[in-house]
């Protein structure tokens, strides 16, 4: 499949209702400086103005392409109230069409799955297309429109789609923005890090009773660590639940740079386990030790992004007889290559740059994060609820290159209904504390919530971007 295959078929957008001008705005809905106002989390007002102006026009990752791997499958994808149907053309293609039968309303796909003999059948009355849209039998077709009834009438309608890096990116808008434009400032990190070559190890799904933009922040940052995930970081729990005063707390040597668009990423560069850098290191096979260690918690607790293989390979090093002055995070990044090559398994664009940046954090505005490591990644979605802006649902992805003798399996979702059962350690930190941050931003003693100005400027730039589309228009 081409990098980027697009599909520029004008979509039929639902009528726009500015619901209010900016200059009515209440207090709580303004983004400020360093702050933005709680109502942007708990109004119902601002979400519908949300569903209005940003999810009807904004390029969205509707679905992974492992998601509907052969002609003939296909997913749906629901966003606020309109409900997208996405089809394996053949090979090469996807379309996207908007899910009903123009009959008499009925969606044709369900969840996922695939249709038989290419054939999208309507199950009420059994009208019929074929894989591109195009109707093939409409039963005593001779009573409708008085027997002129159209084919171009009953085509399914279409919706602007591009398949991209593994996504399959949808637009809902007419005269959507050109996806090249949308996409470039996050262009080189999906193409160095080969998300198009990565496939699905498992994908979770859960329900969160918090907004959708609470859920996603809690990954904008790494000030969280110390007291969300204390065993992740020993000089910060030190601090945060012991007696320490200070010390080498690791998010204060993290980069963090909003992007154009409202994308943005994070990373450590040189301070990261991956690169060698533990918290008061000894001997070198204590270093490779201490760096397992390290790994092992992020690979147990979060069972994605670091696998156990991974870890496997990084204490093979120790049987290796390194020098005295070796690096044990660069014999480790060079052993993950080697063994790459000899598996045929795609790997990131090897740079010292993009090395810095394994274990980081990207975002894809308005709703996808990614966090790589070598040739695995782990993928947060966040999907608005259609009506209730105190709830959400939160996905989690394992993605991972595979050898090039390994067939790809389709992705399926597990709903999560155990949390302490289907999800690592990690997930559940975070997600314990949404609900208590909701409640907070409910209260009326509470009229912004306060950012700090480096360690969450990407959460305001994505604010930023997103006071953009609602702004659009409505002063005009």
């Amino acid at each position: 499949m081409s990098a980027i295959t697009q599909n520029l078929i004008p979509a039929t957008s639902a009528k726009e209702n500015t619901l209010i001008s900016f200059n009515d705005w209440p207090s709580n809905w303004k983004t400020g400086t360093q702050s933005v106002g709680t109502g942007r989390y708990t109004e119902t007002e601002f979400a519908q103005l949300e569903f209005e102006k940003l999810w009807k026009k904004v390029w969205q990752a509707a679905a992974r392409l492992d998601e509907i791997p052969e002609t003939g499958d296909y997913t749906t994808y629901k966003i606020g109230d309109q409900s997208i149907l996405l089809v394996r053309i053949d090979e090469n293609n996807v379309k996207a069409y908007y899910n009903f039968c123009p009959h008499r309303g009925t969606t044709l796909g369900e969840g996922c799955g695939h249709f038989k003999d290419h054939k999208i059948i309507c199950p009420y009355h059994g009208w019929r297309w074929d894989l591109a849209g195009n109707i093939q039998m409409i039963l005593e077709r001779n009573e409708f429109a008085g027997g002129n009834l159209r084919d171009e009438d009953v085509a399914m309608r279409s919706v602007h789609c591009v398949v991209y890096a593994g996504f399959v990116f949808i637009n809902l808008d007419e005269n959507p923005q050109p996806f090249e434009e949308f996409i470039a400032p996050v262009k080189p990190f999906l193409e160095d890090f080969v998300l198009a070559d990565m496939h699905h190890d498992w994908w979770k799904r859960a329900p969160v009773p918090c907004n959708w933009k609470v859920a996603q922040e809690a990954f904008f940052e790494a000030y969280h660590v110390s007291a969300t995930h204390p065993q992740l970081e020993k000089v910060g729990r030190e601090v945060v639940y012991g007696d320490r005063q200070d010390g080498e707390m690791f998010y204060r040597d993290l980069t963090y740079i909003p992007q154009q668009n409202g994308h943005g990423h994070f990373f450590g560069g040189a301070k990261t386990p991956i690169a060698g850098h533990v918290q008061e290191p000894t001997s070198q096979d204590n270093m490779i030790d201490a760096m397992a260690q390290r790994m092992n918690l992020t690979a147990e607790g979060l069972q994605a992004m670091i696998l156990k293989a991974d870890i496997e390979l990084l204490l093979s090093l120790k049987e290796k007889n390194l020098p005295a002055d070796a690096n044990p995070g660069a014999e480790y990044v060079k052993l993950q290559y080697e063994t790459a090559a000899q598996q045929n398994r795609p790997m990131p664009k090897m740079t010292a740059e993009n090395v810095g940046k394994w274990g980081g954090v990207n975002f894809i505005f308005p709703n996808i994060l990614i966090l790589p490591q070598a040739g695995n990644a782990a993928m947060y979605r966040v999907l608005p609820h259609p009506t209730d802006p105190n709830q959400c649902i939160f996905e989690i992805r394992s993605l991972k290159t595979l050898p090039a003798a390994q067939t790809p399996q389709r992705a399926e979702v597990l709903e999560v209904t155990d949390p302490e059962q289907q999800l690592g350690l990690i997930p559940r930190q975070d997600l314990s504390n949404l609900p208590r941050v909701q409640e907070g931003l409910r209260s009326q003693g509470m009229k912004q919530a306060w950012l700090a100005e480096k360690q969450e400027s990407l959460i305001l730039n994505m604010h930023r971007e997103l006071d953009r589309y609602l702004l659009a228009d409505t002063n005009g």
